[in-house]
């Protein structure tokens, strides 16, 4: 059984920044698909940003709402999904999920809450 555990969460003001970090328990080397996700009280989950590889091709993905603030990335030989956020505003407060898709299934972690004050 695949774990992710999320971390890197936390009270800022608007302005600031945090990285979230998802510590995946297998190697995310061959991973076809690594995802962050969020998701605001009374809202359902949306997307944040994700990295879909397929062969020697990488694409990354970024909802308009944090484009040019969010960044991606993964460190292959921690086995470390990042998440890294700049330019926090309160309509970032939500809890963060990370999603990893293995050729056996897909995995969720427990999310880290991440709350922006004005």
């Amino acid at each position: 059984q695949v774990q992710l555990v999320e971390s890197g969460g936390g009270l800022v003001q608007a302005g600031e920044s945090l990285r979230l970090s998802c510590q995946v328990s297998e190697s995310i080397t061959r991973v076809n698909y690594m995802g962050w996700y969020r998701q605001a009280p009374g809202r359902g989950r949306e997307l944040v940003a994700d990295i879909t590889s397929v062969g020697a091709t990488t694409r990354t993905t970024v909802a308009d709402s944090v484009k040019g603030r969010f960044t991606i990335s993964g460190d292959n030989a921690k086995n470390i999904l990042y998440l890294h956020m700049n330019s926090l505003t309160p309509e970032d407060t939500a809890v963060y999920y990370c999603n990893l898709q293995f050729s056996r299934g897909v995995y969720w972690g427990q999310g880290t809450q991440v709350t922006v004050s004005s």
